[in-house]
């Protein structure tokens, strides 16, 4: 565990869960950088931040694809609204295609956010959700709704066909979609989130695949690919680098 490293996660207010999946704040309170591995997990951040060595400064985070390792500067105070992939086009009115294991900048004055606002999370939230609710779409596709409602329901294990059928909106037409908003098929995002969900179950000491992985090596095999390292190295995340990992174990 480090001691230097502080962090706290909440499910937002039902009002906005049909596009965000969580609000976070975490505070590295060292001298010294923290490295830690970003896995994907299917989620768009959206990062107010601040350090001893940076200005306050907000930034956009697309979807990640691979497991990278990067530095949490001494004396970053962050606060992170985590977007469900629909509130990429209704919430945030935008593309992050080309935003895959990067981010971009955004205004400093971005939703009228201040360097003092991130130092109390709660306000944070309130904040936050209130600017969402503003920017609520006067009408949203219900196609676009049920697919995300079925691909978080089935973690990720639905197939494409079955998705497209349940939904009435056709494979071609999914992938389009995806391809235009975030950058990669339905059934990549899809891969992506079974990892996400198998994170959950490592977290809990489960080692072996709980979902529909073909069989042991299938599951490893995975697990490498979005984190780096197999499940038994991953379970043990010394110095809490795998953050993500972290934030499951505390639930």
């Amino acid at each position: 565990m480090d001691k230097d490293f502080h962090y706290n996660f909440i499910e937002p207010d039902k009002t906005i869960a049909d596009f965000v999946e969580n609000l976070g704040t975490f505070y590295n309170s060292s001298d010294e950088p923290k490295e830690v591995v970003i896995i994907p997990d299917g989620r768009i951040d959206l990062f107010f931040s601040q350090s001893s060595i940076e200005a306050f400064h907000v930034t956009l985070i697309g979807l990640e694809i691979y497991p990278e390792q990067r530095q949490i500067l001494p004396k970053t105070t962050v606060f992170v609204i985590s977007f469900k992939p629909i509130a990429v086009e209704y919430i945030l009115q935008t593309s992050i295609a080309d935003l895959l294991n990067t981010g971009k900048k955004l205004s400093n004055d971005f939703w009228g956010f201040k360097a003092s606002d991130i130092q109390d999370f709660e306000h944070c939230c309130k904040k936050a959700t209130e600017k969402i609710k503003e920017l609520f779409p006067k009408k949203t596709d219900e196609r676009k709704l049920k697919l995300f409602e079925l691909i978080y329901s089935s973690k990720g294990e639905m197939s494409v066909q079955e998705l497209s059928e349940k939904v009435g909106w056709s494979s071609r037409q999914i992938n389009r979609y995806f391809t235009k908003q975030l950058g990669l098929s339905l059934k990549a995002y899809c891969t992506i989130l079974r990892f996400r969900t198998s994170l959950e179950h490592i977290a809990q000491g489960k080692l072996f695949p709980e979902l529909n992985y073909t069989d042991q090596n299938h599951f490893i095999k995975e697990v490498k690919k979005f984190s780096g390292v197999a499940p038994k190295e991953l379970s043990k995340n010394k110095n809490d680098r795998f953050v993500l990992l972290s934030v499951l174990k505390g639930k």
